[in-house]
């Protein structure tokens, strides 16, 4: 199997002075007597899907509630599954983890491709322990016992628990499964409710599964274990409309880069935290007004997406779309307008009323990406004259019919 190299350095550490300063102006933000709600890695892949959030990021890195304080601000989040859905979701899993997790090493070997002997054992310790804590501290000790079972003995870590440092806090993280093969390799197993059809999936759930991974990935590379953590995720669904699980290996690096950088922004919380006056708070108990105006001092980046991984993205989409602003309309069309950000701007540049980059009056029809004009520009102005052509043909078409 393939191993992801060493990162070639940690993430930047708090002072200590620095940190206790941070702790205090993080409790702060989210309101004094609220407890910090735990980031999981859910939240933490959703992070790194939206890295140029700062809102999103200071929030979640103070452990504000964000179900408390979307509903506080009257734009309320409809997210969790159906009692049904959990139910399938949880007789899927004790099916891929059935006959001692035998079935799941093979699907695992198979996935890549590994020519190894066939196991002679396959082994599922008992991770069982008081609290996150003393569940981490045994899933240690289990990956200990996994390094030192002898030759050709699998161990499979059924929903053990990891630890990763965030912001200078410790979150406690709990994979699906974890593989240990003979060679000492660890790949993190994803167990999804979400079908794969004709060996296919739907892209945008396989990379938040992937990117989800990727941070069980990260706190395996913080404990030491960078040098025998596989370059796969072994991704585990439904196949085609059955209760059968079927796999697929999922390359694990780009996410896991993505991953380190995103969390390495929130060290700096501190940063975005100073921009904001001392008495804002994010108390889900303070009026709303309040509240709306302490949210729009911290800078969003705002996508449909966000609708799917964010409580505030209600919200946030109300806010964008008062302000006309583009990223309403999705990241890839937020991509292609260039400098226009806004809807209004976006018209105006299709009616010719856009100032040009070559002096050319407004007006003047630009199709040609040569003519020096913002290409966003050109490419606009050309389909709405084209779009008004098509229109006028239609109509001299339908007034010669009687």
């Amino acid at each position: 199997m393939n191993h992801s190299p060493r990162p070639d350095g940690g993430r930047p550490a708090v002072p200590a002075q620095g940190a206790d300063g941070l702790r205090r102006r993080l409790a702060r933000l989210r309101g004094d007597g609220h407890p910090p709600r735990p980031l999981d890695a859910r939240a933490l892949s959703a992070l790194a899907a939206n890295p140029g959030c700062k809102r999103r990021a200071l929030l979640d890195g103070a452990g504000v509630d964000k179900t408390a304080l979307a509903r506080a601000l009257g734009a309320p989040a409809p997210f969790g599954q159906s009692q049904f859905a959990f139910s399938r979701g949880h007789a899927f899993e004790a099916r891929v983890h059935a006959d001692g997790c035998a079935e799941l090493v093979g699907m695992l070997r198979a996935a890549t491709g590994d020519r190894s002997p066939e196991p002679a054992a396959v082994q599922q310790p008992d991770l069982t322990a008081d609290g996150p804590a003393g569940r981490a501290a045994r899933t240690a000790l289990a990956l200990a016992e996994a390094d030192a079972a002898g030759a050709g003995v699998w161990t499979v870590l059924v929903h053990p628990i990891l630890e990763l440092r965030v912001a200078g806090s410790p979150v406690h993280l709990e994979p699906d499964a974890l593989v240990v093969a003979p060679d000492g390799t660890r790949t993190v197993v994803e167990v999804k409710s979400f079908p794969i059809l004709d060996g296919t999936a739907d892209p945008a759930k396989v990379g938040g599964a992937v990117r989800q991974a990727a941070v069980y990935a990260l706190a395996l590379e913080e404990r030491g274990d960078a040098d025998r953590l596989a370059d796969v995720v072994l991704l585990v669904c439904p196949k085609d409309f059955s209760n059968l699980p079927t796999a697929a290996a999922v390359d694990l690096r780009r996410q896991l880069a993505a991953v380190r950088r995103q969390l390495a922004r929130l060290t700096r919380l501190a940063d975005i935290a100073a921009e904001l006056p001392p008495d804002v708070t994010f108390d889900p108990e303070r009026p709303g007004e309040e509240l709306a105006d302490a949210v729009a001092r911290v800078p969003a980046a705002y996508a449909p997406e966000c609708l799917a991984t964010c409580e505030l993205a209600f919200h946030c989409r109300a806010r964008a779309r008062e302000a006309g602003d583009v990223t309403v309309l999705g990241r890839s069309v937020r991509g292609e307008l260039g400098s226009l950000t806004t809807i209004e701007a976006v018209l105006a540049a299709a009616h010719g009323d856009a100032p040009q980059t070559d002096g050319t009056p407004d007006g003047t029809p630009q199709d040609t990406p040569d003519a020096g004009a913002d290409p966003a520009v050109v490419a606009l102005r050309r389909a709405a004259r084209l779009r008004a052509e098509a229109l006028d043909g239609a109509a001299t078409r339908a007034g010669g019919v009687r």
